[in-house]
Order: structure tokens, then C-alpha cells, then sequence
């Protein structure tokens, strides 16, 4: 009947009366194409990329519902088959309409949205879902493809996570997950998902799954002085399913510089009657904040007696007493550590 009657507005639209229709699966919401699950302690968690264009391409502006159904079975034989009927999926319950502009109890992180099926809490049970959208005007998408989850026991979240700095990076590492949330003992080897995230409020992304078994993880390439907020998640994986622990307690990790500049050059020192005026080639490195000038006498300790902000290069230590004394300079850099370079070649004096 529908295309009967496309093709009656398309016969009219040949004599000048109406523009051409479109049939009806070409203005839809384009399908979800990535719908992804994992078994957390909650349920099974659902994600996928919220549909941004209709199915000709057009930009989507009207999104009013995403439909999640479900149905379920003891894992004997293949899945029930997802066949869309009127804007539903035969054989299967709808379990969620989540609406575009309010979507709680799901969650919307940028283009991706979150939602928990909280009643797939049966071990051993096999989960199927497809997810369905439609516009305002009830136009409903293609079904996205099948997504079929079989429901294990996660494991429990790691502990004492510990971040140690370094020189632009990070060494995380932590204990790994005794057992299983129900209590029994883990005898898997997990894998570990590393979170990152750039403040203590700020969502966090995951940066890199490790192989089964590790207990520590690099992060590399980090701005140093710049503090990141970390996380670690255990995942098993068993009859084709993933489980997925909660985030570990959080910590604070901040790469630090740890090299210490050049030390300057070419030290001159011009004694005069109770003064000794310095000069010297600065440090090769760009980051050089200010010069330390240090004092000794022949066979004594170098003292610190004064410095000079970069790009500085020359200092005068004044009441000197008369001997002979022997000087040095360092190279601080601008780092929260202020490392401090080797003292550069002696400069020996005699003062009048």
C-alpha cells in the first residue's frame, strides 16, 4: 500500500503538481552501527554511536528515540533472528525508549551513549539486543545489527594503585583482582584497561588495555608539571563474553622533569679590591630559569653567595675578603623540581 501510494505522488510530481517523495526507508534515521556490550556487576552495558544522519545521508535534526530490545535464551543453538515489524523486532521486548533530548537512566558522553541493562543479571543466560530509532515524525530506522551477550560474573575492581613520576611520563601499577564479584576466586589472567582523565571531575578515557596478566603499565609522552587522574578496571573474558570490574579507586599521577640542565661554560672571574665580577656562556638548554654563583675558599666547601635570572650571564659578589678564592656556577631550570645542573669549571681568584 505504501509504495502503491509512492508511486501515485510520483506519477503527479511528472505533471508539474508536487515534488518527488521520498519512500519512507530513505528519510529514516540512519541504523545504529556499532552497538557494543559488556557484562558489568549492574547488568550488561550498552554503548553505541547516537545517529546523526538519515538514511539518504541528510543531516538528522529531529532524533526523538532510541528503542533497546531484548530478548533472551539458555544459549542452546543460534540466536533469534532480528526481524523489524511496524517499528518493533519480532520475538523480542522492548526494554528501554530513551529519549534523545532526556536520556537518563542512559548517559551521553559526546557522540556516544551509555545504557545499563540492569535486569541481565542471570549467570549463564544468553542477552540479544537491537536497538531501533526514530525522528520526530515516527520515521523508524533500519534494526542495527545483533548484538548477543552471554552473562558471566566480572571481577572485582583492582587495588592499591599506585602512580610513581617520572621524566614526561607516569608508571602506574597496582594488584591485581583476587576474585570474582560473587566472592569466588579469580583463576583467570585478566587484562587491565588504563583510564585516564585530566582532572578529578573530568570524564576519563581509556588509553591502553595491557596483556593478560600485567600488573603495571608506562604512561608515556605526558606533559610534565601537568597532573592526570588514573583509574584501572579489570576485564575477563570467557564463552565469547567480556565482563568488566568497576573503576579502581582513583590517583593522581604528574610527570616531572627530572634532567637537569648544562652546566654553563667558560667561567671568567675578575678579582678587584673586596669584589669579584663574573661572567660566563650560559647553558645549552632552553629551559634555564636562573644561574647559582658559589664561593669556596682554597680547600673549603663551596657555599652559595648569590644568582642571576636568565638570560643573565654575568654577576658581581661584592665584600669579598682578601685570599684566594675559588667560584663556580650552576644552571637551574624552570621545572617544579628546579634541577640543578653540575657546577660548571672552576674560576680561582685572588682578591687584594
Amino acid at each position: 500500500m505504501k509504495l502503491a501510494l509512492w508511486l501515485v505522488l510520483w506519477a503527479l510530481a511528472a505533471c508539474g503538481r508536487v515534488g518527488v517523495p521520498l519512500p519512507p526507508e530513505r528519510v529514516a534515521p540512519a541504523p545504529v552501527g556499532d552497538l557494543t556490550g559488556a557484562v558489568v556487576d549492574r547488568g550488561i552495558e550498552l554503548s553505541w554511536t547516537i545517529p546523526t544522519r538519515r538514511a539518504d545521508n541528510v543531516r538528522l535534526r529531529d532524533l526523538a528515540l532510541l528503542h533497546v530490545f531484548r530478548t533472551d535464551d539458555d544459549g542452546t543453538g543460534d540466536p533469534k533472528p532480528a526481524l523489524a515489524t511496524d517499528g518493533r523486532i519480532a520475538g523480542y521486548a522492548e526494554i528501554a525508549a530513551i529519549r534523545a533530548g532526556d536520556p537518563a537512566p542512559a548517559v551521553i558522553a559526546g557522540e556516544k551513549l551509555t545504557f545499563v541493562d540492569t535486569t541481565a543479571t542471570s549467570t549463564g543466560r544468553r542477552y540479544s539486543y537491537v536497538v531501533l530509532a526514530e525522528d520526530a515524525r515516527r520515521h523508524v530506522s533500519a534494526p542495527s545489527a545483533r548484538l548477543t551477550v552471554t552473562r558471566i560474573t566480572p571481577p572485582a575492581a583492582p587495588t592499591a594503585v599506585r602512580a610513581t613520576p617520572g621524566d614526561r611520563e607516569v608508571r602506574l601499577s597496582w594488584d591485581a583482582a583476587p576474585r570474582l564479584v560473587d566472592g569466588t576466586t579469580a583463576s583467570d589472567r585478566f587484562v587491565y584497561q588504563i583510564l585516564r582523565a585530566p582532572g578529578p571531575d573530568a570524564p576519563s578515557d581509556v588509553i591502553t588495555q595491557t596483556a593478560p596478566g600485567a600488573t603495571s603499565f608506562v604512561d608515556r609522552g605526558v606533559e610534565n608539571d601537568r597532573p592526570h587522574v588514573y583509574g584501572v578496571r579489570a576485564l575477563r573474558s570467557t564463552r565469547g563474553a567480556t565482563a568488566r570490574s568497576e573503576i579502581s579507586e582513583r590517583v593522581t599521577g604528574m610527570a616531572v622533569d627530572t634532567t637537569p640542565p648544562a652546566p654553563p661554560t667558560e667561567l671568567v672571574a675578575i678579582p678587584s679590591a673586596g669584589t669579584v665580577r663574573l661572567a660566563w656562556m650560559g647553558s645549552a638548554d632552553a629551559d634555564v630559569s636562573r644561574y647559582i654563583v658559589y664561593r669556596g675558599r682554597d680547600d673549603g666547601p663551596f657555599e652559595r653567595v648569590g644568582s642571576t635570572a636568565a638570560p643573565g650571564t654575568t654577576f658581581t659578589d661584592r665584600d669579598v675578603p682578601a685570599g684566594r678564592w675559588r667560584y663556580a656556577v650552576t644552571a637551574q631550570d624552570t621545572s617544579s623540581r628546579a634541577n640543578e645542573s653540575r657546577r660548571s669549571a672552576e674560576a680561582v681568584v685572588v682578591v687584594p
